[in-house]
């Protein structure tokens, strides 16, 4: 269990790296919101009626595979704004978490070892409780104590540890970039980015290639960096409303209000990615951060990217 632990606790970051997607029926190859995430030597991708799954296993074939992607957020209540984005991020941890421990099964090859549901559950606790340690409670306290030597009025307040927390997500996602493991997770997300833009402006899978999708860009607009950084800003907002008196209480009133951070933030996201010109000029600063989530791949692992995409794209049985 402990090499399959360490490689999925080291690629926890992927989950909040993946492009926020909805399913969609339009006809139209060019608007189906296609999205995904990099995983342990593959990727994830969300199509309009499955999710696939494509991994480079030990022998250097292919593994693929699929599943259905039905969402509560096609019925009421959930489809409505700032609920379904808050049930889109829970889905896609759910569903990211199940493909990073397939892929660590697969990448493995014939390991004794497998990423059992305890093992999963654990993981998720871990890693809600770092994000809640390392990008809630230490912005706070430092926000707090430099509030305090400066004698900082709320709304001061507030905007720095907005500050805070946007450095050390910078610094964070810096860090583990430097990370071997790490930097082929984001080599994976180029190609996904990569793949995705390449079907986008083709509208069909049928020209891509691995060659013909090398040149396009590895950032994309809908990428989950961009809406952490969108979440970021809110947060200074909905916070400072908040208020409150006391560092746990503090604490405690991001966490509850945090689903309505990310409700807020995701309908920004999605208003952005159908407002055209002004909405790739309001996204622009923040896709600048991808140059540091993502990396340009070889085309070893387009091919991946594009397995993926094609598995996600056929149509329920």
């Amino acid at each position: 269990m402990r090499q399959i632990e360490i490689k999925t606790n080291k690629t926890g970051m992927a989950l909040a790296l993946g492009l926020w997607a909805q399913s969609a029926s339009d006809p139209d190859p060019r608007k189906i919101p296609v999205g995904g995430q990099a995983v342990i030597e593959g990727v994830l991708m969300k199509g309009p009626y499955l999710w696939g799954l494509a991994v480079r296993q030990p022998n250097g074939q292919i593994f693929e595979e699929s599943w259905s992607n039905s969402s509560r957020t096609k019925s009421y209540p959930w489809k409505l704004p700032f609920l379904r984005g808050v049930v889109t991020m829970v889905e896609m941890m759910g569903t990211g978490f199940r493909a990073l421990g397939r892929s660590a099964e697969i990448a493995l090859g014939d390991s004794e070892e497998e990423l059992t549901k305890k093992d999963l559950c654990i993981a998720i606790l871990v890693g809600v409780a770092a994000v809640v340690g390392l990008f809630i409670a230490l912005p706070l306290w430092l926000s707090e104590v430099t509030a305090n030597f400066f004698s900082l009025h709320a709304g001061a307040r507030n905007a720095l540890e907005g500050g805070i927390r946007g450095g050390i997500f910078i610094a964070y996602v810096a860090a583990i970039g430097l990370w071997g493991d790490i930097r082929q997770v984001f080599r994976y997300h180029g190609a996904e980015h990569k793949t995705i833009n390449a079907f986008e402006a083709r509208g069909t899978t049928d020209t891509l290639t691995p060659q013909t999708i090398a040149p396009y860009s590895r950032i994309h607009p809908r990428c989950g960096t961009s809406f952490l950084l969108i979440a970021i800003f809110i947060g200074i907002a909905v916070f400072s409303v908040a208020g409150g008196d006391g560092i746990l209480r503090r604490i405690g009133s991001r966490v509850v209000l945090l689903p309505l951070v990310i409700g807020i933030s995701y309908e920004i996201i999605r208003l952005a990615s159908k407002s055209g010109f002004a909405g790739k000029l309001f996204m622009a600063p923040m896709l600048s951060l991808q140059y540091l989530t993502t990396r340009e791949p070889d085309l070893g692992q387009i091919e991946i990217a594009l397995a993926s995409l094609k598995a996600a794209l056929k149509r329920k049985e």
